[in-house]
């Protein structure tokens, strides 16, 4: 199982502004959104929760693996690639639902599992 390498860990904690999560649908078409409600599940699984999926749900549903961009205080990039687990229940969607604010619908919990880790154009992992 592949974890988050420590730095990256620690930039998740120091990250500012939206993330960036991207799928692909079954032509190779990439897909693009910012989400903000967002969380680290685990070591090995970093979690956003859908609240207004349409296009990324569609891409999850037919198999999409994904990756995750975000940036820190200190405008350092880091990626995180991987597949993509989606939770209606179970315990990810319900830690979900503690920490996505009530005004969204928080359909479910979207588990990217940790594959690659990159900081810029370096591969950490």
């Amino acid at each position: 199982m592949a974890v988050l390498p420590e730095e990256v860990s620690k930039a998740w904690e120091n990250r500012k502004g939206p993330i960036i999560l991207s799928t692909v649908n079954k032509e190779g078409a990439p897909n693009s959104i910012y989400a903000t409600c967002v969380s680290k599940y685990s070591e090995d699984t970093l979690v956003v929760a859908n609240n207004y999926f349409s296009k990324t749900l569609e891409n999850i549903v037919a198999g999409s693996s994904g990756s995750i961009l975000f940036i820190t205080q200190e405008d350092k990039s880091y990626q995180v690639k991987g597949r993509i687990e989606y939770h209606t229940d179970g315990p990810l969607f319900e830690d979900m639902k503690k920490w996505n604010p009530e005004k969204h619908p928080g359909h479910a919990a979207t588990a990217l599992k940790v594959e690659a880790v990159y900081k810029g154009a370096e591969q950490l992992l």
